[in-house]
């Protein structure tokens, strides 16, 4: 089968942030399916151009799973305003069409469109009916709602416009991925999606990289490589943005001045300086920034953490979603200490993978920790229990398998 996916924020080898897409085509592409991306040139946290994609507007190339990757241009305006994100979005919206047209080839058998951005949609609807092919529309996210919650999005207008394109692409796509039953239950009971037209493959975790540093990896030499000898690391990985708030984190770190719990934040994005900054001005010394780092080191840092934390802001919208990091730390046989209610907490409560903390409540927060220290035995349980439990129903190649039955489907 040939597969078409457009992704935005598509990795560029080894480099940090969100992976489900390169491991998903990566086992497409090993199961002798041939996939092609169009993808964006500018990081979804950075929001830079890598210097080899100054001036220009395509680059093909093949990335180090023989999977054909097409850039395609996106407006560095992405990090600086609301008005510069949506000018992004809109820009690779533009050239990722051109790019589909005339640098993709024409005998593909389906398109997968992995959301947010919501524009990506674009793309995804023109190129269906030039190459005469069904396409397959992925929601990570609930947007426009996520984007009104986080105070980001605000123009009645463009909520008004974004809401009818939303409906649109849910009208056109021939199905719809969602990652959690709360973005299905959405879907149908909210926006009058046929139930029939929906399907569920999450997050998942990736044991083929955890089982082999568990194996092989010195944990503690790391520790002591990196001076985290004698602390008790919590540590975060993910944006560093709007929607995270890890302000909380912050707040938390100051109650916890008594104890030897030292936070690491992994990551990059748009308030990364702003919380840098922060950090000094409160005379943080448990607090250590990280910047975005390939998966395998990322690995490393859990594997030598003690516990890991997901967190986003208090709004409505996220507690229909996973953390995608939630399931690393699973796989990695780490407790969670999940600062996001709904599904999320659902998940951790059910598979007894770690504590819920209120988000936003850094007392909560710290007092979790603190019964954490006072019952190490538990912290370990906790992320045994979590790994079990990711191993037997979330594991990405078994869930990258499923995927792949559903676009068979449509060939057919």
């Amino acid at each position: 089968m040939r597969i078409l996916l457009i992704h935005q924020y598509f990795l560029e080898d080894n480099d940090g942030g969100g992976s489900r897409w390169n491991e998903m085509s990566r086992f497409w592409q090993q199961s002798g399916h041939q996939v092609t991306v169009l993808a964006g040139m500018v990081h979804y946290t950075t929001g830079k151009k890598h210097p080899k994609y100054k001036n220009k507007y395509f680059d093909v190339c093949h990335n180090q799973d023989q999977i054909e990757v097409i850039r395609c241009h996106v407006s560095e305006a992405y990090n600086v305003n609301f008005l510069g994100r949506l000018w992004a979005y809109f820009s690779f919206a533009a050239s990722s069409t051109w790019g589909g047209i005339f640098k993709a080839k024409n005998n593909y058998d389906v398109i997968v469109v992995t959301s947010p951005p919501l524009f990506v949609g674009i793309t995804a609807y023109v190129l269906s009916r030039v190459k005469q092919i069904p396409f397959v529309f992925e929601i990570r996210d609930l947007w426009p709602e996520s984007a009104i919650d986080t105070g980001v999005l605000k123009s009645g207008v463009l909520i008004k416009f974004a809401f009818w394109f939303e409906a649109l692409m849910y009208r056109k796509a021939t199905l719809i991925n969602v990652l959690t039953p709360a973005f299905r239950d959405a879907l149908i009971e909210k926006k009058g999606v046929q139930a029939s037209k929906i399907i569920f493959v999450p997050n998942a975790a990736d044991f083929s990289l955890s089982e082999e540093l568990l194996q092989n990896f010195d944990a503690t030499a790391f520790r002591k490589q990196h001076d985290l000898d004698g602390r008790t690391v919590v540590t975060y990985v993910g944006a560093h943005g709007v929607a995270n708030h890890l302000v909380q984190v912050l707040e938390t770190a100051e109650l916890l001045r008594d104890t030897n719990v030292l936070f690491l934040l992994i990551g990059d994005g748009m308030l990364k300086k702003d919380l840098v900054a922060d950090t000094q001005r409160r005379g943080l010394t448990n607090v250590r920034f990280v910047g975005s780092v390939a998966k395998r080191e990322v690995f490393k840092y859990i594997l030598a953490s003690d516990l890991g934390a997901s967190v986003l802001k208090k709004v409505d919208t996220f507690k229909t979603v996973y953390s995608n990091k939630t399931f690393d730390y699973m796989s990695c046989q780490k407790p969670i200490l999940m600062a996001i209610d709904g599904v999320s907490r659902k998940l951790v409560e059910d598979a007894q993978a770690g504590l819920y903390v209120e988000p936003e409540n850094a007392h909560d927060f710290a007092e979790k920790i603190r019964f954490y220290l006072q019952n190490p035995a538990l912290m370990q349980q906790h992320g045994m229990n979590g790994y079990q439990y990711a191993k037997s129903h979330f594991d990405r190649n078994v869930l990258a398998s499923k995927y792949l039955s559903h676009l068979e489907k449509l060939t057919q």
